[in-house]
C-alpha cells in the first residue's frame, strides 16, 4: 500500500536533545534510547471513516516522536497499518450498501490526503492487512504448533490465542483482570464465546462465514484477527523486540496494544516487544466524548472544506498535553488561528528577537515528554517580544521558523 508524499524537514542548528516519553507498562517517564535507527509501530485506521479529530491528534503526538528523533540524530524506521478488512468496516459497508473495498480504498486515500495537509511525516511502510495476510497466517500457524493457540471445535474454524502462554501478560496495560474483561468486552473482544479456554483469549484467526471475505491458507480460509495483525506486521518490517515505540489512542493499551505486545513476545520468544508504549488522550467536542456513535466526530476533511488551514487544526491539536483527554471546541480553532497568525507576522518582519534561546526552549520542552504547551507559550513569548520590542536579530525570524518547522511540523512561511 502507497504512502503518502514525505515532505523535507529542515535541519535545525545545534544539537538535538535525547527524547523522554511516557511509558505506560513502567508508569513513568523514561528516557527513549535507540540503538542505530529509531523503530516506531503506530497503530493505523479501519477505514470505514476518515480522519476524524482523535485519529489527527494521534497521528501528530507520533509525528512529534519522529521530528524529535530526527532532530537528535537519529534515523527513524516507521510504519503504521491499515486495518482494511474488520467487522465496523464489513458493518459501514453493509449499512451504506457498498462494496466493502471500495469504501476501504476510499476512505483511506481520504486519510492519506488529510495526513498530507497536516504535514505528517509519512511512514517507510503503510501497511494494509489484506497484502499482509500471509505473514499473518502463518505467525498463526507457528502459535499453533508451539501450543500458544488452539482451534475451537464448534467447526467454525477460529483460532484463538492462550493467553496463559504469555508469561508477561498484563504488564503493558498493568490493569487488573475485571477491568481487562469490561474493556475486551467493549473494544472488541468476545469473553462470552463458548469454547474458549479463558475469556481473556483474543481471536487469531476468524474462520470463513458466508458473505464475508475470506482468503485461503493452511489454517483453512478466513481472515485475521485485529490484534495478530499488528504484531506480524511490526516484526515483519521492524524486526524482533524490543522496538523503541509502539504508540496509539489511550483506547487501545487494553486490549489491543496488551494482545499485540503478546502476540510478538511468545513468537519471538522475547521481551519486552516495545521499549515504550505510548498512549495519546482522545479528543472530546465541546466537553463530550467524540465517537460514531454519538454522531459528533469533527472530521479534518470537513474542516479543510471549510477553508480552515491544515496548521491551525495541527496548532490547535497540540495545544495541549498529548496524554490529556482534551475537548475541541470553536474556541480551541479560534485561539490556534490567532496564535498561528501571529507566529507569521513575527517571521515575516526584518528582525526578531534572538532566536537561540527559544529554540533552546524548543528543544529542552519537547524531548520531555512532548510538552507542547510549554513549547507553544516560549513561542508565544519570542513573537510578543519581536513585535513589541523591536528585536533587532535580522537573522532571527528565519530561523525561528526553521525550528518551528522541522520540530513541530507547522509551516510559518512561503
Amino acid at each position: 500500500m502507497d504512502s503518502w508524499s514525505a515532505i523535507a524537514v529542515p535541519t535545525v542548528p545545534g544539537s538535538g536533545r535525547p527524547l523522554r516519553l511516557y511509558d505506560t507498562a513502567s508508569d513513568g517517564v523514561r528516557p527513549t534510547a535507540p540503538n542505530g535507527a529509531a523503530r516506531m509501530y503506530v497503530c493505523g485506521i479501519t477505514p470505514y471513516d476518515a480522519t476524524h479529530l482523535g485519529h489527527a491528534a494521534t497521528y501528530l503526538t507520533f509525528d512529534l516522536v519522529n521530528r524529535l528523533w530526527r532532530d537528535a540524530g537519529h534515523p527513524v524506521a516507521y510504519v503504521q497499518n491499515v486495518t482494511d478488512v474488520d467487522d465496523p468496516l464489513l458493518e459501514r459497508a453493509q449499512r451504506d450498501g457498498t462494496d466493502w473495498v471500495v469504501l476501504a480504498m476510499a476512505q483511506t486515500a481520504l486519510f492519506r490526503e488529510d495526513m498530507e495537509m497536516l504535514r505528517v511525516l509519512p511512514p517507510d511502510h503503510f501497511v494494509g492487512a489484506v497484502e499482509a495476510i500471509p505473514e499473518i497466517a502463518e505467525s498463526v500457524e507457528k502459535l499453533l504448533a508451539d501450543g500458544a493457540a488452539y482451534t475451537l471445535t464448534d467447526g467454525t474454524g477460529d483460532v484463538y490465542f492462550d493467553v496463559t502462554r504469555a508469561p508477561r501478560f498484563g504488564s503493558e496495560s498493568r490493569y487488573d483482570r475485571a477491568t481487562m474483561l469490561r474493556y475486551f468486552g467493549e473494544r472488541g473482544g468476545d469473553p462470552g464465546r463458548v469454547g474458549k479456554r479463558n475469556e481473556l483469549d483474543p481471536l487469531l484467526w476468524r474462520g470463513a462465514r458466508d458473505n464475508e471475505p475470506h482468503w485461503p491458507s493452511q489454517l483453512g480460509d478466513g481472515r485475521p484477527g485485529w490484534h495478530i495483525e499488528c504484531a506480524a506486521i511490526a516484526l515483519r518490517y521492524l524486526g524482533g523486540p524490543a522496538i523503541d515505540v509502539q504508540g496509539g489512542g489511550s483506547d487501545l493499551r487494553f486490549p489491543h496494544h496488551e494482545m499485540s505486545a503478546a502476540h510478538a513476545e511468545v513468537l519471538t520468544g522475547q521481551w519486552p516487544f516495545a521499549r515504550h508504549y505510548v498512549h495519546a488522550g482522545m479528543i472530546g467536542l465541546d466537553g463530550e466524548k467524540m465517537s460514531k456513535s454519538k454522531g459528533n466526530l469533527v472530521f479534518v476533511s470537513r474542516l479543510r472544506g471549510d477553508g480552515v488551514d491544515p496548521m491551525a487544526i495541527r496548532l490547535g491539536l497540540i495545544s495541549d498535553h498529548y496524554r490529556t483527554d482534551r475537548s475541541w471546541t470553536a474556541d480551541t480553532l479560534q485561539q490556534a488561528e490567532r496564535r498561528l497568525a501571529r507566529w507569521r507576522t513575527a517571521v515575516a518582519r526584518d528582525a526578531g528577537a534572538p532566536a537561540g534561546p527559544v529554540i533552546e526552549r524548543l528543544r529542552e520542552r519537547l524531548s520531555d515528554d512532548l510538552d507542547t504547551p510549554a513549547a507553544l507559550a516560549a513561542l508565544d513569548r519570542w513573537a510578543d517580544e519581536s513585535l513589541t520590542a523591536a528585536g533587532d536579530d535580522p537573522a532571527a525570524p528565519a530561523a525561528v521558523a526553521t525550528a518551528v518547522d522541522a520540530l513541530l511540523g507547522i509551516r510559518l512561511t512561503g
